[in-house]
């Protein structure tokens, strides 16, 4: 048994969120509302293979996690099966619980190396992908993550092509990539998804993704589409008592106490490879909808280290 089938249902996730669930705010996260499983920001397949000595360090960092996040996936991308297999290789001995093929990722960049979501413009390239994966991967469960098609709706076609190399698990973005967020997400069509899966007779669990904002939203999703979980993605930011249970509603005196434990956590573990920006689309969750939120708001982003946020934020509570 892999451990996606030990996991009792529903299960709920935290999706994958390039500069947004690096190990420092997945950290927080365990802390204040540990999800059902972690998933790691995607990394380059084949920037892991190819990359200088020092290209491959900063690629590493993105790898790095603690004990306490597992069980935990990494996510790469990549339109090479060869670096796909040496990165689930490298997933092995880093001590992950899982692999994960990104190919629902919308950024232009990725798709111009035929990946991401521009896998789903070729299934053929996808099937060999998660074939190369299981290869490197040894007992570990390879899954993935996708969207409903490309230009249009593809689910009835795009899934089985999936489902037919037998992943672990299938997330599908209840979107298609010409959508990007634009419309409201389509959970109807996981409802759909998980009528193909079983008519299918196959084993890989779907879950789905979309507009989620709680736990209790998640589960009246999977109610509505019988899906086996859902990844909660957007809802995160700042609020890291997303996932827990009972339902915390933190004080506004939390939630500036806890930004200023995130940014310290963030200079301790990324401040040498990641740039401070980073943590500016933090502040701007973790401030807001309150009375001087904006003036508050305005003196952090002029930040540039942990002390100085902890200054500003004590100036405040006092």
């Amino acid at each position: 048994m892999n451990f996606w089938q030990k996991l009792r249902k529903p299960i709920f996730i935290l999706a994958p969120m390039a500069d947004v669930t690096d190990s420092a705010f997945r950290q927080i996260i365990n802390k204040y509302g540990k999800p059902d499983v972690f998933w790691t920001e995607f990394v380059s397949a084949d920037g892991l293979v190819r990359a200088s000595k020092e290209g491959k360090k900063k690629l590493l960092k993105d790898l790095a996690f603690s004990k306490a996040e597992k069980p935990i996936v990494a996510q790469f991308f990549t339109s090479s099966p060869t670096n796909m297999k040496k990165a689930a290789e490298l997933a092995v001995d880093l001590n992950f619980d899982g692999v994960d093929i990104n190919m629902g990722c919308p950024d232009k960049t990725i798709e111009k190396q035929c990946a991401g979501a521009a896998l789903m413009k070729n299934p053929k390239l996808a099937r060999e992908l998660i074939r190369s994966a299981k290869d490197g991967a040894g007992n570990l469960p390879v899954s993935v993550k996708t969207r409903l098609g490309f230009n249009k709706d593809e689910l009835e076609t795009w899934l089985p092509e999936l489902l037919a190399e037998e992943p672990a698990v299938i997330t599908i973005h209840a979107r298609t990539r010409k959508e990007m967020s634009k419309v409201p997400a389509h959970w109807e069509r996981i409802k759909r998804a998980v009528e193909i899966r079983n008519e299918l007779k196959s084993k890989t669990l779907v879950f789905g993704n979309g507009d989620v904002l709680n736990l209790k939203e998640a589960r009246e999703r999977v109610k509505q589409t019988g899906c086996d979980g859902v990844m909660l993605g957007k809802a995160i930011f700042g609020n890291p008592w997303l996932f827990s249970s009972p339902v915390h509603e933190p004080t506004l005196k939390e939630k500036l106490k806890v930004c200023v434990e995130h940014t310290k956590l963030f200079e301790k573990l990324l401040g040498k490879t990641k740039n401070f920006a980073v943590m500016k689309k933090h502040f701007k969750a973790y401030v807001n909808g309150f009375e001087g939120a904006g003036d508050l708001r305005a003196k952090l982003m002029q930040t540039n280290k942990a002390s100085e946020v902890e200054k500003i934020i004590n100036r405040y509570l006092a």
